[in-house]
């Protein structure tokens, strides 16, 4: 769950997760932002194994201006972890590329239309997701442009209680389909989105040199009740 940002990445997923800065370096040739590693969006867009004993002690909740720093710090790291040896060592430690994601989470934290959850454990920022309408959208349609998780942390079900918090609010609001593009060769984050219930979607299919991967989750009625 892996978009100059507007909020960072889905992650998973690349979802969240909103920064959506896309990146030039993996930007694809029909879709620019990079969900994270939800487990992201990323989305972000940052995958793990749901573990119910871990997710119960995550606490979730609204991101504020107070977190841009440690946001953009956890989001930084979740990248350099995914797509390290996929993208050039010099962009992904580039400080002016740090600074492009950090500027983008604060558009994306400023804006009134987007929503940023941050998760916690005893008190620490481990996870971040983003997400809003896309311009033009259908009113019942989101997009989750970032969803990650602290590299430390991997496997500890954040990710999954990240994308459940998110899955409600989409619910809660009305929303029917969400959507989110993950990093081709992030096969974590697109185990996680999968096990999630996200599949390709059929609208969008990846151009040949595509690098990202269109994914949507349908939100019927049904499920939501």
């Amino acid at each position: 769950m892996s978009h100059a940002p507007e909020a960072p990445d889905a992650a998973a997923t690349s979802a969240t997760h909103a920064p959506e800065a896309p990146d030039a370096a993996t930007a694809t040739a029909t879709h620019v932002p990079e969900a994270s590693d939800a487990a992201a969006t990323s989305a972000t867009h940052v995958p793990e194994a749901p573990d119910p004993a871990a997710t119960s002690a995550t606490h979730i909740r609204d991101a504020t201006a107070a977190d841009l720093d440690v946001i953009a710090d956890l989001h930084q790291r979740a990248r350099a972890t995914y797509y390290r040896g996929r993208v050039p060592d010099a962009q992904l430690d580039d400080p002016a590329e740090r600074e492009r994601w950090r500027e983008g989470w604060a558009r994306s934290l400023a804006r009134t239309d987007a929503t940023v959850l941050c998760a916690e454990r005893d008190g620490t920022v481990v996870g971040v997701a983003s997400y809003r309408r896309e311009d033009g959208a259908p009113a019942d349609t989101v997009k989750l442009f970032q969803l990650h998780v602290d590299p430390d942390r991997w496997r500890g079900g954040i990710g999954s209680a990240l994308h459940g918090a998110c899955v409600a609010g989409w619910r809660a609001a009305g929303v029917t389909t969400a959507r989110l593009d993950v990093y081709w060769h992030n096969r974590r984050a697109r185990a996680f989105y999968d096990r999630h219930g996200w599949q390709p979607d059929p609208s969008r299919r990846p151009a040949p040199d595509a690098t990202h991967l269109d994914l949507v989750l349908p939100l019927s009625p049904a499920a939501a009740r």
